[in-house]
């Protein structure tokens, strides 16, 4: 099992191309937005040999789709998320323009995913996990046998996820860390949707905004 990560545009949104020897691979918040971006994907993707089977969000908000048109397009890949993240798929044109984006209106799911749900590709299973409250939607993957989670926005090292936009809850966020990701092991990595990567030990142990509660 390969972990590939890019960060791709103002917002330096991690993109993260998971793959094994099978050459069958995931694209995880395909956030490409400038066309030396998407080039740079596209051309790992060429010289490793892959072939991408999957195209998944951990949640839509309008840095973490930027790429999804491309990826769309490029390998025929309909996207993979929750119902709830619909809404900002939709408008998607209209939030990147608050933010100076043009936005390609994205290729819409025709599949949701929800808790639960377990994802193939190659020789891998991607456990699905609902983790709501940064964002209406909000979904994590984890490989337990690996022992790693993709958490998009929801948990950083020594960070949350925000929750002053539409459909953050912080009482909702602060749940669905406490009972969803805390409860996985301890050495689990933790890939977040910015910055570095963490685990879980470290963020119990050492997470400011979740020091007293846990």
């Amino acid at each position: 099992m390969h972990i590939k990560q890019f960060a791709f545009n103002p917002f330096q949104v991690n993109t993260y191309v998971l793959y094994d020897d099978t050459g069958e691979c995931a694209i995880i918040d395909p956030s490409c937005y400038e066309k030396s971006e998407k080039k740079q994907l596209a051309d790992f993707i060429k010289e490793t040999g892959l072939k991408p089977v999957l195209q998944l969000f951990t949640h839509c908000h309008i840095d973490h789709m930027l790429g999804s048109r491309f990826v769309s397009k490029t390998y025929k890949l309909k996207p993979l998320t929750h119902k709830d993240s619909l809404t900002f798929l939709e408008n998607s044109k209209e939030y990147g323009k608050v933010f100076g984006f043009d936005v390609d209106k994205p290729i819409l799911p025709e599949v949701f995913l929800d808790d639960g749900d377990t994802l193939y590709f190659g020789n891998q299973e991607l456990n699905v996990i609902y983790t709501p409250g940064h964002a209406a939607g909000s979904l994590c993957y984890h490989h337990e046998k690996e022992g790693f989670v993709i958490v998009g926005d929801v948990l950083f090292k020594s960070g949350i996820g925000r929750t002053d936009l539409p459909t953050g809850d912080h009482d909702l966020l602060i749940k669905s860390i406490l009972q969803k990701l805390l409860i996985l092991p301890k050495d689990t990595m933790v890939y977040p949707g910015h910055g570095p990567s963490t685990t879980v030990g470290e963020e119990k142990t050492g997470n400011p905004f979740l020091t007293g509660i846990y």
